[in-house]
């Protein structure tokens, strides 16, 4: 049982970590068995290209596309957004707020696809049938070789016996598609440990805050679905009583459309005010008719993006 919790402990402290680990290793072994198992080279100078890139770049955007239907801030930020009217005020601030939410969206949806194609780069496969259909690749890898060399090269990847300039040629493409696997990896590295970097230099609260921050997060989300379970619980047994006795129902507050909406909403940051999240900002507010989805003085910091993550449906639940 203490084992059993201490991998609990584990799985709650560090579950970003272990989910964007468990995407890469998943995503790098899809590409291993699509390029041993599903990808045939057809050989052609006509379908080399188109079929090699297919292969490389179509499930990089299917992967980057899923990134963003298993982010819960996409479904957050999108649900009820048509029946919402617009915000009276917000102008150039909300707008920015909303670029910034995409980019953080689109950077977290991009670590799939980016393990994708480096994974096959390093591979080489995709990469040497695409680039031996090129016509322009082609004709720079061929200069000054045996004129048929360009016939020949489309070839390469279906016959390892070909002539041993060819195979140097294909060598040469795989050390290509290598050399540009390790570029991406080392960019995307370097982008992390600059943006990681720079997003903790601007936190406006302090490492130990930050951590009592997700400890607070974790508990009133479990609590939360505690008391909203036996919330709906207690009113589906009232409606079902009444509707068996012909009876008049007991009276229940629930929370009213508006005030879900607004505990729904994405959570921005005032230093005025340090709330936790939009349901402290919620029961806090000096107003019951105050709106707390567009004050003066919010603004989004990319290192509090965890805010919008918990909630009672996980997005593998929507």
């Amino acid at each position: 049982m203490d084992k059993f919790r201490a991998v609990l402990d584990l799985h709650l402290k560090h579950h970003s970590t272990l989910g964007y680990g468990l995407v890469t290793l998943l995503t790098a072994g899809g590409e291993r068995v699509f390029s041993t198992a599903v990808f045939q080279c057809p050989c052609s100078a006509t379908w080399n290209l188109p079929y090699g890139l297919v292969f490389l770049l179509v499930p990089a955007l299917a992967l980057f596309l899923l990134g963003y239907v298993l982010n819960a801030r996409t479904w957050r930020l999108l649900t009820g957004c048509c029946a919402r009217a617009a915000p009276a005020r917000g102008g150039c601030g909300a707008a920015r707020r909303a670029v910034l939410v995409f980019a953080q969206l689109s950077a977290t949806a991009a670590v799939a696809p980016l393990t994708w194609v480096s994974v096959a780069l390093l591979g080489g496969a995709f990469y040497e049938c695409a680039a031996s259909g090129s016509g322009p690749l082609a004709r720079r890898l061929c200069r000054g070789r045996d004129p048929s060399c360009e016939a020949r090269l489309p070839l390469a990847p279906c016959s390892p016996a070909q002539a041993a300039d060819v195979q140097d040629l294909l060598k040469e493409l795989k050390a290509q598609s290598q050399v540009l696997g390790w570029i991406l990896i080392a960019v995307v590295i370097i982008f992390l440990l600059i943006f990681t970097s720079v997003s903790r230099c601007l936190s406006p609260v302090s490492f130990l805050q930050l951590k009592f921050w997700k400890i607070y997060l974790e508990q009133e989300q479990q609590i939360l679905k505690s008391q909203a379970t036996e919330h709906a619980t207690e009113l589906a047994k009232e409606n079902i009583k009444c509707f068996f006795e012909c009876t008049h129902p007991k009276q229940y507050n629930t929370p009213s459309v508006k005030d879900w909406q607004q505990i729904s909403s994405l959570y921005t940051f005032n230093p005025k005010d340090q709330y936790y999240s939009m349901l402290h900002k919620y029961v806090n507010r000096k107003e019951k008719s105050q709106s707390i989805r567009s004050n003066e003085g919010d603004v989004v910091i990319p290192i509090l993006g965890f805010v919008d993550t918990p909630g009672m449906n996980t997005a593998a639940e929507l």
